[in-house]
C-alpha cells in the first residue's frame, strides 16, 4: 500500500464514523465521571496500547487542573497479575478477574479489539453487562461480537487493522478533548501550557 493510499483510508474511515456513538461515548464517560465512577479499557497487542494510552490520557492530560479527576484503569497495564491469571486460569480471563474485584454498577467498562471477537474482551463486556455496567465495544473490520453485546458501538468500518488502531486513538483523542471542554471550558490544559513555555 502507497502511503496516500494509507492516508485516504484513514480519512474515509474517519468521514464514516457514527457522530452519535461519539456523542453517547462522551456522554457516558461525563456520566461515570460526574457518578465518582471508575473507568476501565482493556485489548490485546496493539488494542492494549490504545487501552494504556487513553487511561494515562486521563489520569494526566483530561484531570490536570481539576479538583475531581478522573477514575481510569487500564486492565492490561498490570503484567504480573495478568500473567498470573492467564497461567493459573485461562489467557480469557485476563480481563474479567480483575473486574470481579472492582467494578461496580454504573462504571464504565470499553473493550478494545480489532476483529470485534477476542474472548478475553468478549467475556469482560459480558460480565459488566451483568452487573450493571455500560459497556462499549470499539472494533474494526466488521465488528464481531462486542459490537453486538455492548451498550455503545463505535465501529471503524475498515478492513484493516492498522488503520482501526489509528481511528481507535482518535477516538479516544476526541472525547478526551470534548471533557476537557465541558468541564474546564476554555482553560489551558497541561499540554497548552507546556507548549506556551516550550514556544
Amino acid at each position: 500500500m502507497q502511503a496516500q493510499e494509507y492516508i485516504n483510508l484513514v480519512k474515509s474511515t474517519l468521514d464514516s464514523l457514527d457522530p452519535k456513538a461519539l456523542e453517547l461515548l462522551t456522554d457516558a464517560f461525563h456520566t461515570t465521571y460526574e457518578k465518582g465512577g471508575t473507568i476501565y479499557t482493556m485489548g490485546n497487542g496493539g488494542s492494549g496500547a490504545s487501552a494504556s494510552h487513553a487511561a494515562g490520557d486521563f489520569l494526566k492530560g483530561a484531570s490536570y487542573g481539576l479538583e475531581k479527576r478522573f477514575r481510569m484503569i487500564c486492565l492490561n497495564d498490570n503484567l504480573p497479575s495478568m500473567m498470573a491469571i492467564a497461567n493459573d486460569i485461562g489467557w480469557d480471563s485476563i480481563f474479567i478477574e480483575p473486574l470481579k474485584n472492582f467494578l461496580k454498577p454504573g462504571d464504565l467498562v470499553i473493550g478494545i479489539s480489532g476483529s470485534g471477537n477476542s474472548k478475553n474482551v468478549v467475556k469482560a463486556l459480558e460480565y459488566a453487562n451483568e452487573n450493571a455496567a455500560t459497556t462499549v465495544a470499539m472494533s474494526g473490520f466488521k465488528g464481531g461480537k462486542i459490537s453486538k453485546i455492548a451498550t455503545i458501538n463505535v465501529h471503524a468500518t475498515v478492513m484493516d487493522m492498522e488503520v482501526t488502531e489509528d481511528i481507535h486513538m482518535v477516538i479516544f483523542n476526541i472525547v478526551k478533548k470534548q471533557m476537557m471542554s465541558r468541564l474546564m471550558g476554555d482553560a489551558p490544559s497541561m499540554g497548552d501550557t507546556y507548549d506556551q513555555r516550550i514556544g
